[in-house]
């Protein structure tokens, strides 16, 4: 290959990744939120039971995650505002990136006991 055509994976790039990554994950729980939802004027036992299925530390974990993809995506989106309507937007991107992956772990160390507490009292006891 020509020398300066294979692009070598920078934080660029990785933001660009995770925000589809994350965009695609939020769209899905959309999707089976709104199914899980309408099962309730179907058959509100079956309804019941879907929802008695989310009070798993597993789900709570899945919970966990979806605020990180949540939180991750709101933040990044901003960032990308920044970088296409703020002048100096392009030159800061990467140090903007570094901002909002500080952000997001505070925020997530933060959220970790609030989102977790059923599941670690379920396994730890209270």
């Amino acid at each position: 290959m020509p020398a300066g055509t294979l692009y070598r994976g920078r934080e660029g790039m990785w933001s660009w990744v995770a925000h589809r990554v994350t965009g695609v994950l939020i769209f899905f729980f959309l999707f089976v939120h709104v199914l899980d939802t309408a099962l309730v004027r179907v058959s509100p036992e079956a309804y019941d039971q879907v929802v008695s299925t989310y009070k798993t530390p597993i789900v709570n974990l899945m919970e966990y995650g979806l605020v990180a993809a949540i939180l991750f995506h709101a933040l990044n989106g901003l960032r990308v505002i920044a970088v296409d309507f703020w002048s100096k937007g392009p030159r800061y991107q990467k140090q903007m990136l570094w901002s909002v992956v500080a952000i997001w772990v505070v925020l997530m160390a933060g959220a970790f006991y609030p989102v977790l507490q059923h599941t670690l009292r379920t396994l730890f006891g209270s």
